[in-house]
């Protein structure tokens, strides 16, 4: 859970600090996730933080936006440093260089991209409906 406070909280204070009000937080249900601790612990800082919980369908990917986010930041990332696969030197070096390379791609991602994700969300409702929960092509 030092993951969520160290993160996310930190984000959901700025967000607010923002101005942004009426903010949810929405998770895959992974069974970490939906861990009794820390779905008791979010509802807590939810509580205190003045953010919402979206329930989520476990395993339901076809609707969950971050998972193509994460998609094009993988793409983005062999496309932009091919010499991904090669890199040498220690474990702690070729983790800087990769999370050095990671955030460069998440905070350039634009928003046409975000945009065009946000947009999309009708069609991938569409298409679960569809396959009455199935897989999808998204």
């Amino acid at each position: 859970m030092s993951m969520l406070s160290d993160n996310l909280l930190t984000f959901i204070d700025a967000l607010g600090a923002d101005g942004q009000t009426n903010v949810v937080f929405q998770q895959d249900n992974a069974r970490p996730h939906s861990a009794s601790a820390t779905t008791k612990w979010l509802q807590e800082e939810a509580k205190k933080h003045g953010f919402l919980i979206m329930h989520w369908p476990a395993n339901s990917p076809d609707l969950n936006p971050i998972e193509h986010l994460w998609s094009h930041l993988k793409r983005e990332l062999h496309r932009q440093y091919p010499d991904i696969w090669y890199l040498k030197g220690y474990h702690d070096t070729i983790r800087r260089i990769l999370k050095e390379r990671i955030h460069k791609i998440w905070w350039n991602i634009g928003s046409t991209v975000l945009e065009n994700l946000i947009e999309s969300m009708p069609h991938r409702e569409c298409a679960v409906l569809d396959t009455r929960g199935n897989v999808t092509s998204y």
